[in-house]
């Protein structure tokens, strides 16, 4: 039988919906499944995509595979959110059915939306092998009610990479300056990563402008998901690079030139130091703040064939972070910093105002898996070799998650070696001291991942852990010597799904 172009779109989504609501029930019942961040119904999810405020709603869109937990063909999954905390599934947005995104190796990959005249318009990346090549173009779908949405016909509207870029060619970001739209692409050459520009004056007609940004042969063989946006009197370029070892997402701070389509890098930064913390995109929302929010988890600390944590055996796999808004700080540098929403979950309030911390453990007196903590130390008169937070301790403290200070090296350490029977290794980044000799720690724990804050948001750190849900327990340490805790807030969380 033969089905007319967008029917055959929505016969796709329809087979998709039925194969989520038969496990989302089991799903919903697994203990591990987390208390206040954004996951899939049920089975995979990666990317976030399309994030907009569009109508006076926060829609999140992101990479899903809804017919397992493991990664497979691409689509869109899609929630909305009045408050970026509390959000609602919608119907799957995107679904393979075209000769450009049907492929049970590619699909509908990572995209954006814009707004073009109140028609929510979606970008994104279809992915197919042809003759045994990756075959990727820039495609569009669009929605008059935000909720279901049909393929243009004359998709794709970019066909092909520019000559002498590679075949890896997806992710767009889409902007409007002026009376132009613009369009950055990752991609590589030679292998090294490059951000590729193009500009429109409908959407739908691209022309290549320029490469954006490229790699000296120091920043990776890949750029995924770039992403383009003005901060203050800068602007910033933001990237995951592929093959760059411990970096999973990298900032770039400077000018963009619209005139020449070029972007003039002035100083580099880590968007988070943990394991896993990959695609962030950004948007601006109605109060006119940049967030961002990333996936938790990452593609480089193990094959992408393997399960990226235990949970894909309860039918389910990946999480979003928690918003974060992007500030401009001293010298060039980055804030990241929870949203204020968040605060609506607090419920039950621990407060010290001074506790002096010398050499030993302290059990502190209320615990969870979905905490909030501020911790703010004194370090003028530190003499501890190192100290911090230990987080989802077991009973007999066999299983525990490190948060540390380095005293003698600035170093903030995350140690996840002992979290559970799955995580493993260490991760760190390099602390400058406050003006006011203070480390301040804004902490979010959850069921599988801890993001911390560090002085203000100038350094991000998130990991994911899968400790016992019965392992709760909470303490304040030093070693070596003593540290002032001159302030502790710990609330416990709620559910944002109840």
């Amino acid at each position: 039988m033969l089905y007319s172009f967008n029917t055959y779109h929505k016969l796709m989504i329809d087979k998709a919906e039925q194969s989520v609501s038969r496990m989302k029930d089991l799903v919903a019942r697994d203990p591990m499944r987390m208390k206040y961040h954004f996951m899939a119904p049920a089975y995979w999810l990666n990317d976030p995509n399309g994030l907009i405020h569009f109508r006076g709603e926060y829609h999140l869109f992101y990479q899903h595979h809804p017919y397992s937990a493991q990664w497979g063909a691409m689509h869109w999954g899609h929630a909305v959110s009045k408050d970026l905390v509390h959000w609602k599934h919608l119907p799957i947005a995107l679904a393979p059915s075209e000769s450009y995104d049907l492929h049970e190796r590619g699909g509908c990959f990572s995209g954006c939306a814009v707004d073009h005249d109140g028609v929510l318009t979606l970008f994104y990346t279809g992915s197919v092998i042809r003759d045994g090549k990756v075959v990727q173009t820039q495609c569009i779908a669009t929605s008059h009610d935000g909720i279901s949405f049909e393929k243009y016909v004359g998709n794709p509207v970019i066909s092909e990479s520019p000559q002498g870029s590679a075949r890896d060619f997806r992710d767009p970001k889409v902007w409007r300056h002026e009376d132009k739209w613009y369009m950055v692409v990752g991609s590589s050459k030679d292998g090294k990563g490059r951000a590729l520009l193009y500009r429109s004056s409908d959407l739908y007609v691209w022309e290549y402008f320029n490469v954006l940004a490229e790699s000296d042969g120091s920043m990776g063989t890949m750029w995924e998901c770039p992403d383009v946006f003005p901060i203050g009197d800068r602007f910033v370029l933001m990237f995951s690079p592929m093959g760059m070892d411990d970096r999973q997402t990298v900032y770039l701070t400077g000018q963009l030139d619209y005139e020449t389509g070029q972007f003039i890098s002035e100083s580099c930064g880590h968007v988070d130091y943990g394991f896993d913390f990959y695609a962030p995109q950004s948007f601006e929302d109605g109060k006119g703040r940049r967030i961002i929010i990333g996936w938790l988890n990452s593609w480089n600390w193990m094959p992408w064939f393997i399960s990226h944590g235990p949970t894909s055996s309860n039918h389910w796999c990946g999480a979003m972070s928690i918003p974060r808004t992007v500030v401009m700080g001293k010298h060039g540098r980055l804030k990241f910093q929870p949203v204020e929403e968040l605060t609506v979950l607090r419920d039950d309030h621990y407060h010290v105002d001074r506790m002096v911390v010398a050499d030993m453990e302290q059990v502190l007196p209320i615990e969870g898996v979905g905490l909030e903590i501020i911790a703010v130390f004194r370090l003028a008169d530190c003499d501890a070799v190192e100290f911090g937070i230990k987080m989802r301790v077991s009973e007999n403290g066999q299983e525990e998650t490190v948060l540390s200070y380095l005293h003698s090296t600035g170093e903030l350490q995350f140690d996840r070696n002992c979290s559970d029977n799955w995580s493993q290794g260490i991760r760190k980044c390099k602390l400058a001291r406050s003006d006011n000799d203070q480390l301040k720690l804004h902490i979010f724990v959850d069921t599988c991942v801890v993001e911390v804050f560090a002085n203000d948001g100038y350094a991000a750190m998130s990991n994911n852990i899968y400790p016992n849900p019965d392992h709760k327990g909470l303490k304040i340490y030093s070693r070596g010597g003593k540290i002032v805790l001159e302030s502790l807030d710990i609330w416990k969380l709620k559910s944002s799904w109840d």
